[in-house]
C-alpha cells in the first residue's frame, strides 16, 4: 500500500460501530452507525474502530442511518460541522428539539453552534450518510447529553458512567464500584443551554451546496473561517472547490489538510502519487506534502477542503 492509500478512507471500506452512544438501544435511535475516520472521535464505546489515528487538530467522522432513525439531543464544547454526503437530513435543536429545525440536502453544510442541544434524523427514503468535522483533538471530551436521553437509555439497558464509558446491562455489564453514573444536568445548569431561534441559526451557520457551487465557479469559496460565509474560528477552515476552482497546481501543505468530495470524482495527487476519490471518501494530506486535486470526469463536481488553523476549538454561539 502506498503512503497516499494509507491515508485515504474510502466510503465502501468504512467500518461502523452500532453501539457508539448512549442511545444505541433506544427505539428510534437503535439503528445508527457511527464512523470515526480521523482522530479519536466522540464515541463512548470501546468497539469503535478508528481508521486513521493521527492527531491533526480536528476530527473527521460520519453518521449513517436508515430512514426515520435519529441521533438524540446532545451538546458539544467544540465545533461540530456536518455536510450531507447521501440522502436528506433534518437537524433540530433545543432541550427537547423544538427550538428550531431545517432540512439539509446533499452537499449542504451546517456549522452547529456549541452550547446548544442538537440532534438529527434521516428524512430521506434510503440509507443516508452525513460527514462530520469535530473541533480539537479531544472531541470526545465535550459531549453532554440532554437529561431525558440518559434516562431513556437507562430504561433500555445502557448506562453512561461518569468516566464517559458505556455499560450495557444486556451484556451483563454493571458500573464498576468506583465509577458513578453520569450526573444529570440540574435545572440551574440547563439555563446555560439557550433555545436559539431558527433564523439566528440558519442565517449564520448554514451554507447550501448550490450557493457554494456558484461562488466557487472561479475561485475556492471560503465556507467557514474568519473571512468566510460562516464567520467562525473553530480550529480549522473550510473551503469549497468546484470544477473551475480546483487545485490544479501542486502546492505544499503547511498544516494538515483533509479533502472530502461532495459530488463527482476527483483525481488527487500527493507527492506525485495519483488516485481517484468520490463522495464519501476522505483524504488526509500531512504538512510538508505536495498535493493537487481536480475533477477527473465531466459532470457535477464539488469538494470540501478542511485545513487546520492555530485557533482554539472554542465556542461558536455568542448569542448575538
Amino acid at each position: 500500500m502506498s503512503k497516499i492509500e494509507s491515508r485515504i478512507v474510502r466510503y465502501g471500506e468504512l467500518q461502523p460501530c452500532k453501539t457508539a452512544f448512549i442511545d444505541a438501544h433506544t427505539p428510534g435511535s437503535d439503528q445508527k452507525e457511527n464512523f470515526t475516520i480521523i482522530g479519536g472521535g466522540v464515541s463512548e464505546s470501546p468497539d469503535q474502530h478508528v481508521h486513521i489515528t493521527d492527531k491533526i487538530g480536528f476530527n473527521i467522522g460520519a453518521a449513517g442511518q436508515p430512514p426515520k432513525c435519529r441521533n438524540s439531543l446532545h451538546s458539544h464544547t467544540t465545533a461540530e460541522v456536518f455536510f450531507v454526503a447521501k440522502g436528506r437530513w433534518r437537524f433540530f435543536w433545543g432541550l427537547h428539539g423544538t427550538a428550531g429545525e431545517f432540512v439539509a440536502e446533499e452537499g449542504d453544510i451546517f456549522n452547529i453552534p456549541t452550547g446548544i442541544f442538537r440532534g438529527f434524523e434521516n428524512v430521506g427514503h434510503d440509507y443516508g450518510m452525513i460527514m462530520s468535522i469535530l473541533g480539537g483533538d479531544d472531541a470526545g471530551g465535550g459531549v453532554t447529553w440532554a437529561p431525558h436521553v440518559i434516562q431513556d437509555a437507562q430504561a433500555h439497558g445502557l448506562m453512561l458512567g461518569e468516566n464517559g464509558v458505556l455499560y450495557d446491562s444486556k451484556k451483563g455489564e454493571e458500573l464498576p464500584h468506583n465509577v458513578s453514573p453520569m450526573p444529570l444536568l440540574t435545572d440551574e445548569q440547563l439555563k446555560d443551554f439557550p433555545e436559539v431561534p431558527v433564523d439566528a441559526v440558519i442565517g449564520r451557520y448554514v451554507a447550501r451546496y448550490w450557493d457554494l457551487a456558484a461562488l466557487a465557479a472561479n475561485a475556492p469559496a471560503k465556507v467557514i473561517g474568519e473571512n468566510a460565509m460562516i464567520k467562525d474560528k473553530p480550529g480549522f477552515e473550510v473551503e469549497f472547490l468546484a470544477r473551475g476552482s480546483a487545485q490544479t497546481k501542486v502546492v505544499t501543505a503547511d498544516k494538515p489538510v483533509v479533502l472530502m468530495p461532495a459530488r463527482g470524482h476527483w483525481r488527487v495527487s500527493v507527492n506525485d502519487v495519483t488516485t481517484t476519490v468520490s463522495s464519501g471518501d476522505t483524504v488526509l494530506v500531512l504538512p510538508g506534502e505536495r498535493y493537487a486535486v481536480a475533477p477527473s470526469m465531466t459532470g457535477e463536481a464539488g469538494l470540501y477542503r478542511i485545513t487546520a488553523t492555530d485557533d482554539p476549538a472554542g465556542a461558536t454561539w455568542t448569542g448575538n
